[in-house]
């Protein structure tokens, strides 16, 4: 086993200074006198700066500080048992056990797991007890080397989980977590155990999915299901959230879940009784999940794809929405002749163009700064998607290479499908480069300078030599034929992406049809309007739902439950917004009537939008950003009309469309007799 504690690590019965940055400092000075370490102030500077994300004391007198560094050489642990205590930040008082973690930027799984195992350790009363009692260095070693052994070299007798998934099964509510912190050592897996042990005290049933820097064990989909609420304990951002989706949510720092698990624990009770507690939007869903050994290879390359949409639209968000204000600020001429950067660059506020026709010189230079600020951030479209496609595949080495290979498939005119050809090469070579075996001294290289370069140099270099050329005229041809889409070729595509979008309302469906419009809005112009169409299209059908179900709950409240009316009122906000999820509660609770109906409208709105060529220049914000909808008029009528159908349509199957009775002593066959029983 590799050794991670020493006697000359360990210092007993010590003054280190008067706070916590004197105790690091020492500590870190005491790992590189054992030559493992390489940069005294350097690995000092690093535990400093993730102590400012937050304190690392925790209940009973114990501190973490840890990090991961560049000047580390070798995965460490340095202890100290101070004589006086230092406040670390835990609530109660002055730490005298303090771990010191100091972990190389490119650790392995391995370490990783051995340094987790031991803040586990720490919550266990008996482990700090024996450290407390201990006498010398060589009994403090001896103690933690044997916390930290496999578990299948322990007698059996004293072998024991590390941290139990659940807190046992009981007849109260079902509740899942996740934590997650900056570092994915400490705190991540000591809140896991800290919430386990408490809600076993509590009888609820617990799950929890803790999301290190090591192999992650995803929750059982069937218990997420099972759910009450959920409970995010995160200082980062929580991995593929979507399987949260419409469930009621209690977020919190991760050190909350350590310092009061009881309190996270009755505030996601009290979330799951309230109709109104905060919910998980399926917007999120794109977050990586990453070490799925079940995922097929076609789900793991959707999960991929979306992930890189996902990081994509803020820029898509953003310039859409700022090119659209430039031309209700200046015309619309303005940047289809290219005069918005020569406007910027030869005036000012103080210097302004002349007035024009209809406009203003104030109004003709601030409607060139948003629409050159616009394309600005759409510039980084193809570079951002394909660096995140690269992130998911092979985390965040992958983003410098993915990000080259997007700019330079942007050079090639492969336009977005160069991007996620190239995102997937350079995530997969980052993968691949990452995986090898290198000395010791070459790990804190890896991360910063091996794989950006070879990564870079192979899917660039593949772009730019063998592949960005028949990728440009792909995308070419896509691009001719979306643009001669009319007539029944048009209103058939707006039927299935209404249809897509309304079929699972968030789904892996619904992202296809969003992701798909999104990735080709940054092709849109006034010579090829149809991505803008298709954009307009999916946003309309996206509307529908929640906006039919506020619809129906107000036209006939009696077929609803009053949980259902009270999402009713805020579906017609949420739909108006183009969420959705707003429809979730009610296509959870009915799905048979309530998908059916709402595919109903939204392929009737998909067929207007594309038949009137309604666009939009902005991926989402529904209603709210009507600037930037072409066509306005047919935009709100065709998702009028399909609100009217679906509404209508779901009153109508709730009222006359029900399962009958069964009775107990009817066959099973007999249940499935038709629907028409009223």
């Amino acid at each position: 086993m590799t050794t991670y504690i020493t006697p000359g690590l360990v210092a007993l019965d010590v003054d280190l200074g008067a706070d916590k940055t004197d105790v690091i400092r020492n500590l870190a000075e005491r790992v590189v006198s054992q030559g493992r370490a390489t940069d005294a102030a350097g690995l000092a500077a690093d535990a400093l700066a993730r102590e400012e994300q937050g304190a690392t004391g925790v209940p009973g007198g114990i501190a973490i500080p840890h990090c991961r560094s560049g000047a580390v050489t070798e995965a460490t642990l340095a202890m100290s048992r101070l004589n006086p205590g230092v406040d670390f930040g835990a609530h109660d008082g002055p730490s005298d056990l303090v771990f010191f973690i100091a972990a190389p930027d490119g650790a392995h799984d391995e370490h990783l797991q051995m340094l987790s195992k031991l803040a586990r350790s720490l919550m266990v009363p008996e482990f700090n007890d024996s450290l407390r009692a201990a006498t010398t260095p060589e009994e403090i070693v001896a103690i933690v080397e044997k916390a930290l052994e496999p578990e299948e070299a322990k007698p059996a007798a004293a072998a024991a989980p590390a941290a139990p998934a659940a807190s046992g099964a009981s007849t109260g509510p079902v509740i899942v977590a996740v934590t997650s912190c900056a570092t994915g050592i400490a705190h991540t897996f000591m809140s896991a155990d800290a919430l386990t042990a408490k809600a076993k005290e509590m009888g609820i049933e617990f799950y929890v999915e803790p999301q290190g820097s090591s192999k992650v064990t995803p929750l059982d989909p069937a218990m997420i299901k099972r759910a009450d609420a959920v409970i995010f304990a995160n200082d980062v951002d929580v991995r593929d959230r979507g399987r949260f989706a419409g469930k009621p949510v209690v977020q919190s720092p991760v050190k909350r879940g350590i310092d009061h698990p009881d309190e996270l624990l009755n505030e996601a009770v009290a979330a799951a009784k309230d109709p109104n507690a905060k919910r998980v939007p399926a917007a999120d869903s794109s977050e990586a999940s990453e070490n799925n050994a079940n995922e097929s290879v076609g789900a793991r390359i959707k999960r991929w794809l979306l992930t890189g949409v996902s990081y994509m639209i803020p820029f898509v968000a953003g310039g859409g929405l700022l090119i659209a204000l430039g031309f209700l600020l200046g015309g619309y001429d303005i940047v289809s002749d290219g005069r918005n950067t020569d406007i910027i660059l030869q005036n000012s506020l103080f210097n302004l163009p002349p007035d024009e026709a209809t406009r203003s010189g104030l109004l003709v230079y601030l409607g060139a700064v948003a629409s050159a600020i616009g394309q600005a951030s759409m510039g980084f479209l193809v570079p951002a998607l394909a660096g995140y496609i690269a992130y998911a595949i092979a985390d965040r080495p992958g983003i410098a290479p993915g990000f080259v290979a997007g700019a330079v498939a942007g050079i090639m005119g492969a336009g977005f499908i160069g991007g996620i050809v190239g995102g997937l090469i350079a995530g997969g070579a980052a993968y691949w480069i990452g995986s090898w075996n290198v000395p010791r001294w070459m790990r804190g290289l890896m991360p910063v300078v091996i794989i950006p370069l070879v990564g870079s140099i192979i899917a660039s270099g593949l772009m730019v030599i063998l592949l960005g050329g028949p990728i440009a005229a792909l995308t070419n041809g896509l691009n001719t034929w979306l643009t001669g889409l009319t007539g029944a070729s048009a209103v058939l595509l707006g039927i299935i992406l209404g249809t897509m979008m309304c079929f699972d309302l968030g789904g892996p469906v619904n992202k296809v049809a969003y992701a798909f419009a999104v990735a080709g809005l940054g092709a849109g112009s006034f010579d090829n309007q149809a991505p803008w169409m298709i954009m307009a299209t999916v946003m309309a059908a996206g509307m529908v739902p929640p906006l039919a179900m506020a619809l129906a709950t107000t036209i006939a409240p009696r077929l609803f439950s009053p949980v259902e009316k009270e999402n009713g009122r805020a579906a017609w906000l949420l739909g108006a917004a183009f969420i959705s999820e707003g429809a979730i509660p009610f296509a959870a609770a009915d799905p048979l009537r309530v998908i059916p109906a709402s595919i109903l409208g939204g392929a009737a709105t998909g067929a207007i939008t594309m038949a009137t060529g309604v666009t939009s220049q902005a991926p989402h914000g529904g209603i709210f950003v009507f600037f930037a909808i072409g066509n306005l008029l047919w935009f709100v009528l065709a998702i009028l009309i399909g609100t009217v159908i679906s509404g209508l349509t779901v009153v109508a199957l709730k009222k006359w469309v029900r399962k009958a009775p069964v009775d107990a002593d009817v066959p099973a066959a007999a249940s499935l007799q038709g629907e028409m029983a009223h």
